[in-house]
C-alpha cells in the first residue's frame, strides 16, 4: 500500500550521495511515514477517543465542554470586552461588531511582572482590574456606542489560557498554573469570581460575562465571517482543537440546555499518550523522556512547533554519531536542547537556492558547525521536510476524525485555523489538504481551511455577546 507522503510531493534527489547515506535517511523516513492503513487506525482510534471523553471525566482526551451554545451568524452588532491572559503579557481589547462579519479593534498590552506571577493571587486579579480601568479610562466616549457602558456595565469575554474545570459559561475552576505562574489561594478557585470580586472591589463597571479558551475563542472568531465553520484549531507553538458537537452525544455533561449543539475543547494535545497508534520513533521518545512532562501530550509533541526543531536536532545528532553528515562534527551549540527552532526548519524547507545558501547559513552562522557541504544541507532538508510532512499529516488524520464524527463529510465546514505552523511553515496547509484528499477523495473539496487570527480577543468578546443575548 503506497504511503501519502509519496502521494504528496516529489522530495528533490540528494547529489552525491552515499550508499550509507541513503540507507540512514531510508530508514529514517520510514519510521516517520503515515501510509493509508496507518493514517485510517489513528483516525479510527481518535475517534474512539474522542467518544469516551464524551461519556466520562478524567480520559484521556479530555473533551471539556465550553458551555458555549449559541453560533455567531456574522449580523450580531455591539461592543464588548476582552481579556487574554496566558503568559508574559496582559491584552485587553474593546471590540466592535458592525455586522456583515466587520468589526474594529482597539487594544492595549501590559507587561506583568514575576511579582503578580508569583505572588498573592488576590494581587493578580487586582492588577488585571487595574489595567483594564485604566484602558477604559484612556478610550473616548464614542467608543461606547452601541455598548452598555453608560447606565450598566460593560460585558467582558475572559480568555484564561490555563488549565481549568468549567461548570458554566461564566465559572470555571483553575486546576493548575502553568507558563511561570505560581499564585497562591488562587488554584481550586473560581477565577471568573475572583476577576469579578477584583473589578467590583475597584469599582470597574464591566461584568465578566464569559470564559473561554483560545481555541474555542478561534472557532467563535472565524464563525463570525463564515457562519459555516465547524471547528477552531491551534496549529503553532502548541495545538488544540474545539468543534460544534451534538449535546445529545455529551453524555457526561451534567446541566441541562435547550441547545442543540455546544463547543467541545477537545484537549487534543494527549491523543494517544499511551502510545498505541501514532507513528513514534526513537527520537521522539528521546524527546518525551527529556522533557518536562513525559508520557504526557504525545500528540502535541509529534505535531506542535515547540517540539518540531528538537525532534529534528535530535535525527541531526544521530547522523553526526553515525559520521554521516558535517565529518562527524557538531557544535555546542547543536548540542544544546531546543537550540533548533522551527523557524530554522521552515526556512530551511522553503529554501530553492542551488547551493541551499539559507540552510548554510543556519547550520554554520546560527548553529556554528564548522563547515557543510551540499550533500550535508541536502540531507538537513530532507530531515526537516521527514519531520514537517508528518506534523500536518497528524493534524489532518486528527481533522478527518472530527469531520466524520461531525457527519459532514459530503456538507462540508469551514475550518478556522491559528498559529504559526498553519500560517508560515512551507506547505503545510497544502499538505493537510492532500492527506484530506487521499483519505476523502472528491468530497475533501467541502472543506475549507482559512486562517483565523486573534481567535483568543474577538472570540472571547463574542462569547460575551452570545451569552448576555439569550
Amino acid at each position: 500500500m503506497p504511503s501519502i507522503p509519496l502521494t504528496l510531493e516529489n522530495f528533490e534527489e540528494i547529489a552525491n550521495c552515499s550508499e550509507s547515506q541513503k540507507s540512514a535517511i531510508d530508514e529514517i523516513s520510514k519510521g516517520f511515514e503515515v501510509n493509508k492503513t496507518k493514517f485510517n487506525e489513528i483516525v479510527n482510534h481518535f475517534r474512539n477517543e474522542m467518544k469516551k471523553g464524551l461519556e466520562m471525566r478524567g480520559q484521556t482526551v479530555a473533551m471539556v465542554p465550553s458551555y458555549v451554545t449559541g453560533v455567531p451568524t456574522g449580523k450580531e452588532v455591539g461592543t464588548f470586552l476582552a481579556l487574554d491572559l496566558g503568559g508574559t503579557n496582559l491584552r485587553v481589547c474593546l471590540i466592535k461588531f458592525e455586522s456583515e462579519g466587520n468589526m474594529s479593534i482597539k487594544q492595549q498590552k501590559y507587561t506583568i511582572s514575576e511579582t503578580y506571577k508569583t505572588g498573592e493571587a488576590r494581587q493578580l486579579f487586582d492588577f488585571l482590574a487595574n489595567c483594564i480601568d485604566k484602558f477604559l479610562a484612556e478610550l473616548d466616549e464614542t467608543d461606547y456606542k452601541g455598548s452598555s457602558r453608560k447606565g450598566g456595565k460593560l460585558n467582558l469575554g475572559f480568555t484564561f489560557s490555563f488549565p481549568v474545570e468549567q461548570t458554566a459559561i461564566d465559572k470555571g475552576t483553575l486546576i493548575s498554573w502553568t507558563k511561570g505562574f505560581t499564585c497562591v489561594n488562587a488554584v481550586g478557585k473560581d477565577v471568573v469570581f475572583m476577576l469579578q470580586e477584583a473589578l467590583n472591589r475597584k469599582e470597574v463597571p464591566v461584568k465578566v460575562a464569559a470564559l473561554v479558551n483560545d481555541t474555542v475563542g478561534t472557532l467563535l472568531a472565524h464563525a463570525y465571517k463564515y457562519p459555516n465553520t465547524l471547528l477552531g484549531v491551534i496549529l503553532g507553538t502548541g495545538t488544540n482543537c474545539a468543534y460544534f458537537e451534538k449535546i445529545s452525544n455529551i453524555k457526561k455533561l451534567q446541566s441541562s440546555s435547550n441547545a442543540e449543539h455546544m463547543i467541545i475543547n477537545l484537549e487534543w494535545g494527549a491523543f494517544d499518550n499511551e502510545k498505541k497508534v501514532l507513528p513514534i520513533t526513537m527520537f521522539d521518545n528521546k524527546l518525551d523522556r527529556e522533557s518536562n512532562n513525559p508520557r504526557l501530550q504525545i500528540f502535541e509533541k509529534l505535531v506542535s512547533g515547540m517540539y518540531l526543531g528538537e525532534i529534528t536536532r535530535n535525527i541531526l545528532l544521530n547522523l553526526i554519531d553515525r559520521e554521516l553528515i558535517f565529518d562527524g562534527i557538531s557544535s555546542k551549540d547543536l548540542n544544546t536542547h531546543y537550540s533548533v527552532e522551527t523557524a530554522y526548519l521552515s526556512t530551511i524547507e522553503s529554501d530553492d537556492t542551488d547551493t541551499l545558501e539559507n540552510a548554510r547559513k543556519i547550520l554554520e552562522e546560527e548553529l556554528n558547525i564548522p563547515s557543510t557541504t551540499l550533500t550535508d544541507r541536502q540531507i538537513v532538508k530532507r530531515v526537516c521536510q521527514i519531520v514537517g510532512l508528518r506534523s500536518a499529516i497528524l493534524s489532518s488524520a486528527a481533522l478527518s476524525a472530527i469531520i466524520t464524527q461531525c457527519n459532514v463529510i459530503k456538507t462540508g465546514c469551514d475550518i478556522g485555523i491559528d498559529g504559526s505552523l498553519f500560517e508560515f511553515y512551507p506547505s503545510f496547509e497544502a499538505r493537510i489538504k492532500s492527506a484530506f484528499r487521499e483519505h476523502f477523495g472528491t468530497n475533501a473539496d467541502n472543506f475549507k481551511l482559512g486562517l483565523a487570527r486573534d481567535g483568543s480577543g474577538v472570540g472571547a468578546a463574542l462569547a460575551a455577546m452570545l451569552t448576555t443575548a439569550k
